[in-house]
C-alpha cells in the first residue's frame, strides 16, 4: 500500500473530491465564468511547467524525484534557487486552478487541506533527510530559499 502514498496519488484525490463536488453539488455558486476559467487554466499551465522545471533539475543533477527516496544531491540551482518546493508548489497550483475551472467553489478549501497534508506527510520527512544527510549544505539552502515562495 505504500507504492500509493505518494504525491500524485493526493493530488488526484483531492482533483476526484473537487470534480465530484462541481458536477453533483454546485449549489448555484460561481466563480464567474471565462475570467475563472482563464485564471484556473494559467494556474494548471504554471503548475506544469514548475513541475517540468524542477524534474528537468532533479535528473541534471541525478538524484531521484520520489519522496520516500535518499537524495544523491542537494538540488540548489534552477527553480529549486526560488522555492525548496516546486512540484507540490505545482501540485497546489493544479488543484487550485481546477478547482476554479470547474467551478468548484465549496472545494475551494481542498487547497490549503492539500498544502497541510503535503507539508506534513511529505516535506517536513524530506527535509528532515537532507537535513541528516546535507547538514550545514541544507541549512544554507533553507536560510536563502523559502520552503514554499
Amino acid at each position: 500500500m505504500k507504492w500509493i502514498d505518494i504525491p500524485p496519488a493526493w493530488l488526484a484525490l483531492c482533483l476526484g473530491l473537487a470534480w465530484w463536488q462541481a458536477v453533483h453539488y454546485p449549489m448555484g455558486l460561481s466563480f464567474g465564468g471565462a475570467l475563472a476559467d482563464f485564471l484556473g487554466g494559467l494556474l494548471v499551465g504554471a503548475g506544469l511547467v514548475l513541475m517540468a522545471l524542477a524534474v528537468h533539475e532533479m535528473r541534471r543533477q541525478r538524484t531521484t524525484i520520489i519522496p520516500h527516496r535518499e537524495a544523491d544531491a542537494l538540488v540548489q540551482t534552477g527553480i529549486f534557487s526560488r522555492t525548496r518546493n516546486p512540484i507540490y508548489l505545482g501540485d497546489a497550483l493544479i488543484l487550485l486552478g481546477c478547482i476554479l475551472y470547474w467551478d468548484a467553489v465549496l472545494a475551494l478549501p481542498l487547497v490549503p487541506v492539500f498544502v497541510w497534508w503535503i507539508e506534513r506527510h511529505f516535506i517536513i520527512p524530506e527535509e528532515n533527510r537532507l537535513r541528516r544527510q546535507f547538514r550545514a549544505d541544507f541549512a544554507r539552502y533553507c536560510q536563502k530559499t523559502r520552503r514554499w515562495v
